[in-house]
Formats: C-alpha cells, sequence, structure tokens
C-alpha cells in the first residue's frame, strides 16, 4: 500500500529529481527509515567503523573540560543538539552533567520521529531529572522555535561528522546560516572525521559483514515500500570511493545489468544502463587547516580542538564572535 501523507510528498519528488538527473543521485538524509535506523546502530559497532569509537573516546576523556568550557562565566546552559539519533555518544556527556548538578535542558533534535522517541523514552528511565525537550524536523526550523524563548547560552551539538556528509560548498552554507541563528558567545561543538590512512577510511564503508552495503540498499528498499516502486535489491551493488588528495569519500548504488524501474506513486519509469551508478553520499574528511577555515568563515573562533589518541576525529568547540 503506497503512503499519500502530505510528508510524503516532498520524499517523492526528491527521489524523481535524484533519478532524472545526469549521473543520477539520491540524498543520504532519506536513509534513515526505521530500518535504516537499526542498520546504521549496526554500523556503529562494526570494527572497522572507527569513527564512534573516536568520539566515544573524546567524550569519555574529555567530558570533564567539554563541561568547564561550556560553562565558562555562566551558571547553566541550553544544551541542543542537531541530528541526535539514538543519543548513544551523547548520554556520555549527558551523565557526566547530570551527575555534576549543572542546570541545563537539553533539546535533541532529529529527522526521524521514531529515534527521538526511542531517545526520549531511554532519557526518562535513564536520567529521570534531566530536562528534555526533543523536537522533529528540521535542524533550522528546530532552532527557530528555540530561540523564541533564548534567555540561556546555547550550546549546539552537532556530532559524528554528520557535517561530512555535506559538500564543502554546502558545509560554508550551513554554518553560516547556523551561525546567523545563535547569539556571541554560544558555543558550537562539532565533530570532523579527519585525513588519515585511505585504506583506515575506506575500510569504515565497505566492511566485511556488508552492513554498509545493505544500508546503502535499504534506501532502494524504502522507495519501493513508501513509493510502489519495484527496484530490484539483488540488481544493484555497493562502492565506495576515497580520494586522498580531496578527502572525499563518496558512497554509489551501481547497477549490475539493463534494468528499468517503475515508481507508482511517481506514475514514471527510470531506466539503468549496466553499471551506471546512483550517488547516495559523500563524507569528507578534513584537515586542521580545513577546520579553522571553515570556522572562521562562519564568524566563529576555536576554542579547543579535542582528539582521540590516534587523531582519527576531533570534536571542535567553536565561540560565536
Amino acid at each position: 500500500m503506497i503512503d499519500t501523507k502530505a510528508s510524503l510528498s516532498t520524499f517523492a519528488k526528491d527521489i524523481d529529481k535524484g533519478l532524472s538527473a545526469s549521473p543520477k543521485c539520491l540524498s543520504s538524509k532519506y536513509f534513515y527509515d526505521e530500518a535504516g535506523d537499526k542498520l546504521f546502530q549496526t554500523i556503529m559497532g562494526l570494527g572497522e567503523y572507527y569513527l564512534t569509537r573516536a568520539e566515544f573516546e573524546i567524550f569519555d576523556t574529555h567530558k570533564a573540560s567539554m563541561l568547564r568550557s561550556f560553562l565558562g562565566a555562566d551558571e547553566s546552559f541550553n544544551l541542543i543538539e542537531l541530528g541526535a539519533g539514538d543519543g548513544t555518544k551523547t548520554k556520555v556527556l549527558l551523565r557526566h552533567f547530570v551527575a555534576s548538578g549543572i542546570d541545563f535542558n537539553y533539546s535533541p533534535i532529529d529527522i526521524s520521529q521514531h529515534v527521538l522517541d526511542l531517545l526520549n523514552s531511554d532519557l526518562e528511565k535513564e536520567l529521570p531529572k534531566l530536562k528534555v525537550n526533543p523536537l522533529q524536523g528540521d535542524y533550522f526550523d528546530a532552532l527557530s522555535k528555540l530561540n523564541q524563548n533564548h534567555c540561556q547560552k546555547e550550546v549546539v551539538l552537532f556530532l559524528g561528522s554528520n557535517i561530512g556528509n555535506f559538500s564543502n560548498t554546502a558545509t560554508e552554507q550551513f554554518l553560516s546560516k547556523l551561525s546567523e541563528n545563535l547569539s556571541k558567545g554560544d558555543l558550537l561543538l562539532i565533530g570532523f572525521d579527519l585525513m588519515k590512512d585511505p585504506n583506515v577510511i575506506l575500510n569504515a564503508y565497505n566492511d566485511q559483514l556488508g552492513v554498509t552495503k545493505a544500508f546503502n540498499i535499504n534506501l532502494l528498499n524504502r522507495i519501493n515500500n513508501e513509493l510502489g516502486a519495484d527496484f530490484d535489491l539483488e540488481a544493484f551493488t555497493h562502492f565506495p570511493t576515497y580520494n586522498p588528495v580531496t578527502g572525499e569519500t563518496r558512497s554509489h548504488l551501481v547497477s549490475t545489468k539493463d534494468q528499468e524501474v517503475t515508481i507508482q506513486a511517481l506514475e514514471k519509469t527510470y531506466y539503468f544502463k549496466a553499471w551506471e551508478a546512483i550517488h547516495t553520499e559523500v563524507s569528507q574528511k578534513y584537515s586542521l587547516k580545513m577546520i579553522e577555515d571553515f570556522a572562521k568563515n562562519a564568524g566563529f573562533r576555536i576554542v579547543r580542538n579535542f582528539t582521540d589518541r590516534e587523531n582519527y576525529f576531533v570534536d571542535s568547540l567553536w565561540e560565536k564572535c
């Protein structure tokens, strides 16, 4: 049965736009339906996927320093997380902040209501004293709602190298818009995956168990389920690449044969040549110089860079100038 809810119309239009483009592309933001959420949780536990472990280490090692930096001369703050997911890593900070008796509110923002519901339920059980205000939807719409009652310092979290899913141009635009939504003295803690051994990076997106492949192909399954498409999931394979010069990792779904796919909700058929690719995701890796330039150009100054022992990952704390 095809879902005809109004919220699906943007999804349908974006799918049509992407599959009509040359080369074809699909937005990675649509990876995260219920099945996609579960697959990504599995990915984060894979041996090859170093990003989650590195950021866990950063939080566990530096949580006290982060709290001191967040507070500064203030007695309280609003903690806002963009793309909160299930909050697994953030809970390292939340537990420490609550145990320290700090006065703060936590507002997780995510496109997935399913994930927010799970997170809110978990936090009610684990940290019942924590004040939680989950918001579903677009980051900037949610930030705008929060700013209507802005009376405390805001500390925004954008973790897990989510910024890496943007092109460099889109990153500049995103950070500038984020800066516009913050006041002088507000803070941003943002995660960046650093440039490193290309083999380490590529293995993280091409795991031996094939979970990342399933995660990408699940997007086609979602189109089948929600838009009445007839993608043959067995007729696509997953292919990632990494460019050590630019730091860009790209993921593709590649058609293994000549085929056509009809999407009932769009009343349209799309044609694929053998070995034609659909671009699904960019995952940028950064140098510290790139990070410094992004901060400066968006109206921030870097307060401190928190890194793991291997220097694989950095959570960079910025202050709005």
